[in-house]
Order: C-alpha cells, then structure tokens, then sequence
C-alpha cells in the first residue's frame, strides 16, 4: 500500500507542474480571447487565437511584474503561507513552486551542469546538474553533493550524492547541457549561447 501512495505522489509531482503551466496559459489564453470577441475584434480566424495566446503571455508578465511589486509582493507571502500550512495542499504546493522556480526562478537549482564518474573500469559518465553543494543538515559529509540526473526524453530524473573528487563542471550554458540530455544526445550544443 505504501509503495501505491508513493508512485501516487510521484506521478502528481511529474504531472502537475506541466498540467497547471498548461491550464493557466490555456485559461488565461481563453479569457484573453472571449474579452477580445466581446469588444468585437476580430481580424481572420486564424490569426485571432494567435493574438490570444501573445496577450495571455502578456497578462502572465503583468502579473509577474505586480506579484513582485513592494505592494503587492506581502499579499502573496501571506496566500502563500495559507495554502503551505493546509496539509495536503503543502506537499503538492511546495513541491510544484520549488521545481518551477529550479528552472525558471530567480534561485535557479539546474546551473551547474557537471559530468560524473560512475564506474572506473569502464570508465563511464552521466551528464547531471548539481542542486545542493551543502548537504550537513542531512549528516552528510562535506565532500558530497547531492546531483540530479535528468532523464532522457522524460520529465523525470534521479537525484544521487556523489563525492566531489567523482565530479567535473563542464563549461557549457545549463539550457543547452539540459537539451542535449533530454534529447538523448540527438541535439547539438550551441557554441554561440552566453554561457550563465
């Protein structure tokens, strides 16, 4: 039973992050579209859900730009805190903020893409990210790090903690080395990207 609530939650913290990015962009993209038709605009019928999808990732930057504001930035701490202190809603809420603002907030987790050796004879390596560099609060030693290693063409991945002297930083932009792992080494990495 307690391996079926854990493949349960798994499969909630893989889908859920993608499914609510989806469903605010399609709501948004909706109602975006149903204010233009009530105005009345409408240019061709192919180009007018276009024009719905640009101002729903227009709302989604105002309201990006708000949230961070001085004013209204202490509303969304104390929602925040609400919805953190509800049981269940903790464990999913957490979980989707804390993957999301890995790649796209402002405290990126997967910047340091590294090499690691897995095995020295063959000598074999997988290509990760490492998330936490101090690991003390779990009783680890100092010599390791906690590596997260994505999954070929899948939204999912392993974390290990490995020993420093086991890693090499590879000098490569993340979104590249992140697409190149995700494509199973099919894509190509572009030289020309600013390296951050």
């Amino acid at each position: 039973m307690n391996k079926i609530i854990r493949y349960l939650l798994q499969g909630i913290l893989f889908t859920v992050p993608v499914a609510i990015t989806v469903y605010v962009i399609v709501t948004i993209t909706n109602w975006v579209g149903s204010a233009v038709d009530l105005l009345g605009i409408s240019i061709h019928p192919l180009i007018d859900p276009l024009l719905g999808l640009i101002g729903g990732v227009t709302t989604l930057i105002i309201i990006g730009a708000i949230g961070s504001s001085i004013f209204f930035y202490p509303l969304f701490k104390r929602i925040e805190l609400l919805i953190e202190k509800t049981p269940f809603l903790k464990i999913v809420y957490t979980s989707v903020k804390d993957l999301l603002s890995a790649f796209v907030g402002q405290k990126k987790k997967f910047n340091k893409p590294v090499i690691v050796k897995v095995s020295e004879n063959p000598l074999m390596e997988k290509m990760g990210f490492i998330t936490q560099s101090n690991l003390k609060d779990l009783g680890i030693a100092e010599n390791k790090v906690a590596v997260y290693f994505p999954l070929s063409y899948s939204l999912s991945g392993d974390l290990f903690i490995v020993p420093v002297e086991n890693i090499k930083l590879v000098n490569v932009p993340a979104a590249e080395f992140m697409k190149f792992i995700i494509s199973g080494g099919v894509t190509e990495i572009d030289e020309h990207t600013d390296h951050s």
